[in-house]
């Protein structure tokens, strides 16, 4: 098991200094630069920009620089700590990540978890009871979640929300706590406004689980074990849990690789319809005002999670289902 992690981080590493230089490279490709743009802006609400000044602000960027000497920059101050200057927030880059992370990070957990305690017990509930009428109402409500857009719901349900109590449920603060300091009203007022943001993001991944949970226990409950089991006595709670839905957890807990970048990315336009302060919409301005030091540190941020959560979710496979073993052939 030693040498497979040592393999897999080393794997990951080189994986990693890649995917910093191809999310450099794709962030560069369109035309212009977030300087370009806001010399732009500026000079349409009447301000002038002389040559001294487009030369001051490319050389405090770094954007009069050859590309390879701009990346190689960048990605060594990576390396320290360093995520370098937000070219359209004028701030560190650091700071804006750090300001927003905790939210993403409670939002996207919290959500991860409604899924789980939602889709399982339905999921194993509809194999069980296959073909019954409850079942047919699960199986439609899954396609509806799975068909809905979490943005069109979002707005479906504020919609309903303020039509019914009056209530404008988007952000995740009131007024008066939205810049206050953290305090107990504060956690109480977010818990307040977490429902909506957990009901819509989580949404589709719970159709979705139900749907892949309810198939693959179908599959195990009329295999031979089972039915070996049953005939020597086993108990029916006993034999479910034990053997076939230990087996059957096996692509809900393979897909947990992907769930650790949504921590942070989270359902960007979700976000903005329903004004959360998350890293998604940070993400989503950075890209479109081609702010590359800003979206190049949040892809590199999204992709280091996503390779430890594969690495998670692998090591997790193997404490869950006893058949599957590590690779340990000193030629892989």
């Amino acid at each position: 098991m030693v040498s497979y992690l040592v393999r897999r981080v080393v794997y990951m590493l080189l994986l990693l200094v890649l995917l910093s230089f191809v999310s450099f490279v794709l962030i560069e490709l369109p035309p212009g630069d977030a300087l370009s743009t806001m010399i732009q802006q500026m000079r349409a609400s009447g301000r002038s920009v002389s040559a001294e000044d487009i030369g001051y602000l490319e050389d405090l960027y770094g954007l009069n620089r050859p590309f390879l000497l701009r990346y190689g920059k960048w990605f060594f101050n990576l390396l320290q700590g360093d995520m370098g200057q937000s070219l359209i927030h004028g701030m560190p880059v650091k700071r804006l990540i750090s300001e927003r992370y905790w939210l993403t990070v409670t939002i996207s957990f919290a959500s991860l978890l409604f899924v789980f305690a939602v889709a399982v017990p339905i999921g194993i509930y509809s194999a069980t009871h296959q073909y019954a009428p409850s079942d047919y109402v699960f199986t439609v409500f899954g396609f509806i979640g799975l068909a809905t857009p979490n943005f069109l719901l979002a707005l479906l349900l504020q919609f309903v929300i303020y039509r019914w109590t009056n209530w404008s449920v988007g952000g995740l603060f009131s007024p008066e706590y939205a810049l206050a300091p953290w305090s107990l009203g504060k956690v109480v007022d977010l818990a307040k406004h977490l429902p909506l943001p957990l009901i819509v993001i989580g949404t589709a991944g719970t159709a979705g689980m139900i749907r892949v949970l309810r198939a693959t226990l179908l599959d195990e409950l009329p295999k031979q074990y089972v039915v070996t089991a049953r005939t020597k006595g086993v108990g029916e709670n006993r034999l479910l849990f034990k053997y076939p839905v230990r087996i059957a957890v096996n692509p809900i807990v393979s897909g947990i690789g992907g769930v650790l970048p949504t921590l942070v990315s989270g359902e960007a336009i979700t976000a903005m319809v329903l004004s959360l302060p998350t890293i998604g919409p940070l993400l989503l301005n950075a890209l479109l005002g081609q702010d590359m030091y800003l979206a190049g540190s949040i892809v590199m941020l999204v992709s280091a999670l996503g390779l430890i959560g594969t690495l998670l979710s692998d090591i997790l496979l193997v404490m869950v289902d006893p058949r599957i073993k590590f690779e340990e052939r000193a030629d892989v």
